[in-house]
Formats: structure tokens, sequence, C-alpha cells
């Protein structure tokens, strides 16, 4: 009898077990075809040769972050010597994270490598680069949750700047991402600057907050913004010449970063779980 039900209890944990792994979101993704090194090239050049390549400027803009038309501006931008892989495989984040796996949806800025990751259950599923607060005006770090969205709104800092695809994070203090400018250093007035077609995806992919009269219900989506740039330094993407995992994010790191706020996460996650308690 003992052997039957310790057979029942590993055969339902077998069960469990590969539900979970079924319902986990699978990526896939192109192995660049072989390992990536980073030369230096003249922007203008460059860009001239390949503006008709929307691949290639999808990796070289997240490589320098910065968008094609201050590419074109530069003397000097970093290209990788092969061009057929995925987008995340020239950005620092790591494609999957274990110690993460409960949060349905996170997405991490890192100030040092001016880049974004956002993760489903542990699994990178988007990745792009960004400009963050310039030194005068630093974006604030920690954890914040997705507000409310526009597709364009007007800055509060200055009435002529239009921002495409804005989501809030930090409502008294008008923080939030966005498609503007990226110059190829961190530039904002505090938000976080994307290109375009990444403030869209995340546009579309976060959740918005729930709101009952004025007061929020329900948080939105986890965005965890760490790590500090150095203003006085070169660009830290050049050290990719010498060394292309210079940058790389490790999983323990980010288990390290997430652990001050997991609980947090945790506990709003499960909320949003028990619609009625939201109405």
């Amino acid at each position: 009898m003992k052997k039957f039900v310790l057979f029942i209890v590993i055969a339902l944990t077998a069960m469990v077990s590969c539900i979970s792994r079924h319902d986990k979101k699978i990526i896939q993704r192109k192995k660049p075809s072989h390992k990536i090194q980073y030369v230096k090239q003249d922007g203008g050049k460059w860009c001239s040769k390949n503006k008709e390549n929307n691949k290639f400027i999808k990796i070289v803009t997240a490589v320098n972050r910065a968008d094609f038309e201050h590419l074109a501006l530069m003397d000097s931008i970093l290209v990788p010597d092969v061009l057929d892989g995925d987008v995340a495989f020239y950005l620092p984040f790591p494609l999957s994270v274990s110690s993460i796996e409960e949060i349905d949806k996170l997405i991490l800025f890192s100030y040092a490598a001016q880049s974004f990751g956002a993760f489903e259950n542990g699994e990178l599923v988007y990745t792009g680069a960004t400009s963050m607060g310039r030194k005068n005006d630093p974006t604030p770090t920690g954890l914040y949750f997705t507000n409310w969205k526009a597709e364009q709104s007007t800055s509060s800092f200055n009435d002529e700047w239009d921002l495409r695809w804005n989501f809030n994070i930090e409502n008294k203090l008008g923080i939030g991402w966005h498609q503007y400018d990226m110059p190829g250093y961190p530039a904002s007035h505090s938000c976080l600057r994307l290109l375009e077609a990444d403030a869209r995806y995340l546009y579309n992919w976060a959740d918005q907050w729930v709101l009952n009269k004025d007061a929020v219900k329900v948080k939105g989506t986890a965005v965890i913004i760490f790590g500090k740039y150095d203003f006085d330094g070169a660009k830290p993407w050049l050290k990719l010449v010498k060394d292309p995992h210079a940058l790389d994010i490790t999983e323990k790191e980010i288990k390290e970063i997430v652990k001050p706020y997991f609980a947090a996460i945790i506990a709003d996650q499960e909320k949003k779980k028990k619609p009625q308690q939201n109405k």
C-alpha cells in the first residue's frame, strides 16, 4: 500500500511539472552563426550602406543605444561582425532566469547598460535599448508598477514635446517610458526613452492599473530600475570591442536585484487573480 501511495505521489508530481513546463512560454530565437565580435565603423557610411536592411538596423541601433537618425551622424559606431542572430544575443539580459519564474510579468531597466528586458515567468520575451535620465535629471531607481498609458501625450516638462506610446510608471513625478530621440547616451529628463518599435511593444504588452473611484485597486506590471551609469566615463558598450560579454547581466545578479521586491510583486500578482475583490 505504501509503495502504491508513493507511486501516486510521484506520478502527480511529474504531472504538475509537465503542466508547468507546458504552460511556460517558449521563445524561438536564432543564434548568431558564429561568436560575436564588435568593431568600430563610421556611422554615416554604415547607415548609407544598410539603410534598407531593417534587421541589421534593429541590431545596430540597439547595440549603440541610438535611433537611426543619430546613428548616421556618429563618426564611430559599434557594429557586430555577425548580424544574423536575434537581437537578444546582442544585449546583456539572460534568456532565462529561474528565480523569477513565479512572476507573471516583469520589466527590468539597467541604468548601467542602458537596456531593458521584459520577462514572462522567467523567460525573456523582449529586450531593447533605452536612453534614461541624464546626469542632472537621473531616473530614480527601485520598484514601480505601470499605471496609465496613452498612444500620444504631451510632456509635462515641455509642452512642445510629443510622446508616443507613453506608459506612466510614476504618476506624481510623471515618469514613464515612451518613444523619443535616442542619441546614444542617457539624455532624458528622468523618463525612459525607447525606440518606436520597442515602445509600441511594451505599450501593448504591459498591464494598466485598475482604478475604483480614483483609488488604485490593482497595480499594473512590475518594473524595476536598477544600477548606476558612469556619466564621466566612456560609453559602457564600447567595452564590447575587447570583451563581447563585458555588459552581461547574470541570472545571479537578477536574483539579487529582484529579491528585495519579490514579496511585494507576488502579493500584488495574487491580488490580480481575485477579480471579485477588484470590482
